[in-house]
């Protein structure tokens, strides 16, 4: 057996928590927009007092230079858009932080984040890099590497877990 490096459990022990706090932005990002904390949404914007939660972004917040601006212009005040941006961000926020469902989570993360980066091209300050494709990667990561500060052992010792390897 190989000696493993002193510091070996110290890495998986910082990958959770950068698992934790990119479960937390994701958390955030719904708690803000569903009850209005005053951050990014305003209370009277909250999606509990009828405000849109995509609404605000799709019609301000995407480079009007976009080649994508057309289509995310046109989701813009569609519930069902609504509903999935909220359920995405509660589910991969929620997953990251229990560290379970990782693979759906970096699967619907993933998703979301590139369509995000699509709607900020072209990006202003690298030509190619930007936040959402930097925590694409690290869903990725985190769904494929050892789990640590986690609900894993229960989450696998599920019945419908076991049944069902894709939800690992």
């Amino acid at each position: 057996m190989t000696k493993k490096h002193p510091t070996y459990n110290n890495a998986w022990h910082a990958l959770a928590l950068a698992r934790v706090m990119l479960g937390f932005i994701f958390l955030w990002t719904f708690l803000d927009k569903a009850i209005g904390l005053g951050f990014a949404t305003a209370a009277d914007k909250a999606w509990i007092n009828g405000g849109s939660p995509t609404a605000g972004f799709l019609t301000n917040g995407v480079n009007p230079d976009s080649p994508f601006a057309g289509l995310f212009g046109s989701l813009a005040g569609y519930v069902t858009v609504d509903w999935l941006f909220m359920l995405g961000m509660l589910g991969i926020g929620l997953a990251l932080i229990a560290g379970i469902g990782l693979r759906i989570a970096a699967a619907a993360g993933t998703v979301l984040l590139v369509m995000l980066w699509a709607s900020k091209i072209p990006l202003t300050n690298n030509p190619v890099v930007d936040e959402h494709l930097i925590y694409a990667a690290m869903l990725w990561v985190f769904a494929l590497s050892r789990r640590e500060w986690g609900l894993t052992d229960w989450w696998l010792s599920q019945d419908f877990v076991k049944k069902n390897k894709w939800l690992w």
